[in-house]
């Protein structure tokens, strides 16, 4: 029987990894000892797992993610402030279900964006659509959003992601046009999607930071209600790093 016709229409059907897995088991004498029902769930596998693959590289992609983090490798010693409980928690992306918010504060290297991107990780490897912004650069695009036609778009795909990221609030202040749009934005997710939200600054002093305080109140009115919070404490990360490296900075 020839096998190239049928790994050919398998590949024309998009079915990749049966024509993947139907190599491996023609590479494999021993395959022959298995029965039909069980070779066919092999290549059904391997077409699932293909897709499953192919469709995490995509959300990886779009959720354009910082940092390359992984919660395996983060540093959970009891210096720097993490709940290993609300860890563990947060992991099972139970609070994205559930549309809840999650808030990192902590100081410069505390490894704020870097627990960011590793709980967006984690959600997308478990189905969640996500997407990261430093928020700053975020309002400066939004500004340019209105005068090229792009500024519909990306609210609309600012309000679709299952779990938006906003990194760095309150690292610079904002205008009351950049505090409509920041409202806009929380209030089109609101009881809806999920928003990670990381800051120097500890949630207590947010409204303060806001200036506007009408804006303020809408805003934060929206954020912590249903918001669990993570406040990193100990050292710089990056200089740790750098000692380790042999490569310290100030």
């Amino acid at each position: 029987m020839l096998i190239h016709p049928t790994i050919d229409k398998l590949n024309s059907m998009r079915l990749a990894g049966m024509a993947k897995g139907l190599r491996a088991q023609l590479e494999n004498p021993e395959i022959n000892n298995l029965p039909f029902e069980d070779r066919l769930a092999l290549l059904v596998d391997a077409e699932f797992l293909e897709r499953e693959n192919r469709q995490l590289a995509a959300r990886l992609k779009g959720a354009k993610l910082r940092e390359n983090a992984a919660l395996e490798d983060l540093d959970t010693r009891p210096s720097r402030g993490i709940n290993r409980a609300l860890l563990a928690s947060l992991a099972t992306c139970q609070w994205v279900r559930r549309r809840h918010n999650l808030l990192i504060t902590g100081a410069t290297g505390a490894g704020k964006t870097w627990l960011a991107c590793a709980l967006s990780h984690t959600a997308c490897r478990q189905g969640v659509t996500a997407i990261y912004h430093r928020l700053p650069a975020l309002m400066q695009d939004l500004e340019l959003a209105r005068h090229d036609g792009r500024y519909k778009r990306l609210m609309c795909a600012l309000a679709k992601a299952e779990l938006l990221v906003l990194d760095d609030l309150g690292i610079a202040p904002l205008s009351v046009a950049q505090l409509r749009d920041l409202l806009e934005i929380i209030d089109e997710r609101y009881q809806k999607r999920s928003t990670l939200i990381t800051s120097q600054l500890p949630v207590a002093s947010w409204h303060e930071a806001l200036g506007d305080p009408t804006l303020a109140d809408a805003i934060l009115d929206k954020v912590v209600h249903n918001a669990h919070k993570i406040e990193l404490d100990g050292d710089s990360m990056r200089k740790l790093r750098s000692k380790v490296d042999g490569t310290e900075t100030m």
